[in-house]
């Protein structure tokens, strides 16, 4: 960076290998600001960024409690802290990591062209939620007058300890549109992809959200749904006190099934589950399938003030379009019900525009520290941008909702 691109010499910015040296009220403080645990989700947050659930101390405390996302797992915390006369002003997570995997940004291409061309890529720094390709605050400040100039320094600073370690790169990823642009202004490299989303247009229900698509796709969304539990199937939507440790060892075998074929091991274990069955049950919507006495099929979400969020899916004993059922149409029948304006599906899925899940597009940046391998990477990302950009003009033309909706 230049000159007059800088941590101000006034800044003190520290690195704290686990989120427990920060403390979850100083944390939530700026990542969740006015959104403490006891305030109603629904509650008038005006003027406040949304509640996410990714971002609290509760959910990232409990990666690295359970040994998920640690120095043994390749996620090595090094969080940033900006801190003033009365304690932190800002806060960015941050890891030191040794591989790409569990990010849902791909750059292993980048790392073999440049470890081909004799420099070291990794270990690399990667500003994220472990595991969670979800869009969230990356920069992470209260609202009020210095909040621009503190995510500033923040950004600066990731690139500075860049340098200072002599890594090859800072990773930002699935951050919010104001922070992407604040990073290309300070040199940060612009990458884009696609995610399907729900968007609530002021449905009343399941019922009326159908009404909105086309003949065909509505009578076919209705087929899905029908065939889905026509064996007999029963659907429960569990949350708060109906968490039970029970269920999270059901659900626990469904991920670990997914996980195994998606991954080779599943990036969670065990412990992160009943953590967040303990701290954060309230903002945790888990819908299981019943087959008499047992489950067959769970999916995972977590609810924001605005946004219900997919996260896992996994199924023991195959019933036709029970994935849909769980992780889209009880997704949508449940946010429409609650008011929320939109439901994010998780990562890729193209099936997800036919059943009313839009195309929306996702951003992260990149400071490369190599000047020569910045430019190469630079011109691969314009091309990148560019046919991003025109797959979700394409997907959109084929959205299924009638003329004029």
């Amino acid at each position: 960076m230049s000159g007059a691109e800088r941590v101000p010499a006034s800044a003190s910015v520290r690195v704290h290998g686990a989120i427990s040296g920060i403390g979850r009220d100083a944390w939530d403080a700026l990542a969740n600001p006015g959104w403490p645990s006891e305030r109603p989700l629904d509650a008038d947050g005006e003027g406040l960024p949304p509640y996410n659930p990714f971002i609290s101390y509760d959910f990232l405390s409990s990666l690295e409690e359970s040994g998920s996302a640690t120095e043994r797992t390749g996620w090595a915390a090094h969080h940033l802290v900006l801190e003033g006369a009365g304690g932190a002003v800002a806060a960015m997570p941050l890891y030191l990591k040794r591989h790409s995997m569990g990010e849902y940004v791909f750059d292993h291409g980048w790392a073999e062209a440049y470890q081909r061309a004799g420099g070291r890529y990794y270990p690399k720094l990667q500003s994220s939620v472990p595991f969670t390709p979800a869009t969230g605050r990356r920069l992470l400040t209260a609202p009020g007058e210095d909040a621009d100039e503190n995510q500033r320094t923040l950004a600066i600073a990731a690139a500075e300890l860049a340098g200072r370690e002599h890594l090859s790169s800072v990773h930002v990823t699935f951050m919010a549109e104001a922070e992407w642009a604040l990073c290309a202004r300070l040199g940060y490299l612009q990458r884009t992809d696609q995610q399907y989303h729900f968007v609530n247009r002021g449905y009343r229900d399941f019922a009326d959200f159908l009404d909105s698509l086309v003949s065909r796709k509505r009578k076919a969304l209705r087929r899905e749904r029908r065939e889905a539990v026509e064996a007999g199937l029963e659907i429960e939507l569990l949350t708060g006190s109906d968490l039970t440790e029970a269920a999270w060892d059901a659900f626990f075998a469904f991920y670990r099934d997914t996980g195994s074929r998606k991954w080779g091991r599943p990036y969670l274990n065990r412990a992160f589950f009943s953590l967040i069955g303990e701290r954060m049950a309230d903002r945790v919507l888990l819908a299981l399938a019943r087959n008499g006495d047992r489950y067959v099929a769970g999916a995972l979400n977590f609810i924001g003030s605005d946004t219900l969020f997919g996260r896992y899916w996994g199924m023991t004993e195959f019933h036709r379009f029970l994935h849909f059922e769980l992780c889209y149409y009880r997704a949508i029948d449940w946010a429409v019900e609650r008011g929320l304006a939109r439901v994010e599906a998780g990562a890729q899925g193209e099936h997800k525009v036919a059943r009313g899940y839009e195309p929306t597009t996702t951003r992260s940046a990149h400071w490369i520290s190599d000047r020569q391998f910045r430019e190469a990477v630079a011109n691969y990302l314009r091309q990148e941008r560019e046919y991003v950009a025109m797959e979700g003009q394409a997907l959109a033309e084929h959205m299924p909702f009638r003329k004029g909706d």
